[in-house]
């Protein structure tokens, strides 16, 4: 089974699909609401935006990426689900603090829009990121789960 299609992944999209629409007032793929949980599934993998998310952790880890964000970051599922976020972005401390602000403005506001940034792939080959949606991924009572990126476009530098 592919492991976009495992149930646990297919809820977690659920939250992040239903969290992007109530943020933001728009549905990620089509009428989210009213696709089978595997339907969504296989939409958001397919978009052709880039979709990432991590968890709550002190360091968080990837939790979901779509086939267009794995292609940027050059990682096979198993791989991406175990990196740290942090290192998407750059080492550079002035970028990770950039990044860290944001993280914490979504997380204080529910969500970002237009965030652009530097980020980088397994291989090393940089890329900037833009007119990018960053919201928190929670459920009916609040409780977050994580935060996700929506990224609507992107240039290899």
């Amino acid at each position: 089974m592919p492991p976009h299609l495992d149930p646990a992944v297919q809820a977690y999209n659920r939250l992040m699909a239903n969290s992007f629409r109530r943020f933001t007032g728009q549905d990620m793929a089509g009428n989210a609401g009213t696709l089978t949980d595997s339907e969504l599934a296989d939409a958001l993998f397919q978009a052709p935006q880039a979709i990432v998310s991590h968890g709550t952790e002190a360091d968080p880890v990837f939790r979901y990426a779509n086939a267009q964000a794995l292609a940027l970051w050059e990682m096979e599922w198993k791989a991406f689900t175990r990196l740290p976020s942090r290192h998407s972005a750059e080492g550079d401390s002035g970028i990770q603090s950039d990044r860290n602000d944001l993280l914490r403005a979504a997380l204080a506001q529910g969500h970002v829009d237009h965030y652009t940034g530097i980020r980088v792939s397994a291989s090393g080959r940089r890329f900037h990121i833009e007119d990018t949606v960053l919201w928190n991924v929670v459920d009916e009572a609040g409780i977050r789960y994580g935060q996700a990126a929506f990224i609507r476009r992107w240039t290899f530098l």
